[in-house]
């Protein structure tokens, strides 16, 4: 098996949803998984598939802060799960597993204890000390149930989020869906809480530890062709009041 490693690209809010999903549905060799770090055309907030829009709006003026403008952010559901992910300053990446791969078809906490696993192995790998956050906050009497209902990513850590072990401060969090492809994993590192680190060194190591965890040789591949037109009516799609406010 290869884990194929794509181009980094930067694309619109609706753009880089587009090619993850289509990761995920056009790209389905069975023998490889794909892995992309991507920029953002202009500033991005992106909310899970769930969340209601009512929620998200509420959010952005104490997500964004007093000198931002909401009407200035992109904004743009997932086709994943999770909460509000703010992608002004942060490492965003992509993983795609196909169906069938141990990982691909193991159960959502698995996958995602696994995955954050080796991201907080490559940050020890480059002396910034990380690890997973261990308790449920919403199952552990000695921590303040988290408020019901969607949550606003990088606030406060999950289970198996990674987080800094001396403050406990969330690094990175992700989201999945699961189709009848694979998996798609869309995560994001909050570089602000990170610090100063070489990402290029980052991406290498990453990349190298997922490798290993799924038995898989890393690849250099070129981006992949999509069915004609598919990725431009996707990324329109993207973009309607339709898909963005319909919950």
């Amino acid at each position: 098996m290869q884990l194929h490693l794509l181009p980094d690209r930067a694309d619109s809010a609706a753009g880089n949803m587009a090619a993850d999903f289509l990761l995920l549905q056009h790209y389905p060799e069975p023998k490889a998984a794909r892995f992309r770090h991507y920029g953002w055309h202009r500033p991005a907030v992106t909310y899970g598939y769930s969340q209601k829009i009512a929620f998200v709006r509420a959010q952005l003026p104490a997500l964004l802060g007093p000198d931002t403008d909401p009407a200035d952010i992109a904004l743009c559901r997932r086709p994943t799960g999770g909460g509000l992910v703010d992608h002004r300053d942060d490492w965003t990446y992509t993983l795609v597993l196909p169906r069938g791969h141990d990982l691909a078809d193991a159960p959502a906490p698995i996958s995602y204890q696994r995955i954050h696993a080796d991201l907080a192995a490559a940050l020890n790998d480059l002396g910034r000390p990380a690890a997973l956050q261990e308790t449920c906050p919403d199952c552990d009497a000695a921590l303040p149930p988290l408020p019901p209902g969607p949550t606003v990513c990088f606030t406060r850590a999950e289970k198996h989020d990674v987080i800094d072990p001396a403050t406990g401060r969330k690094l990175a969090g992700a989201a999945q869906k699961r189709s009848k492809h694979g998996l798609l994993c869309q995560g994001s590192i909050d570089r602000a809480a990170v610090g100063p680190l070489d990402w290029d060194a980052f991406h290498a190591a990453f990349t190298a530890r997922l490798a290993a965890t799924l038995a898989a040789e890393p690849a250099e591949t070129p981006w992949p062709d999509f069915p004609e037109g598919a990725h431009e009516a996707l990324t329109d799609h993207y973009t309607t009041p339709e898909w963005n406010t319909f919950r």
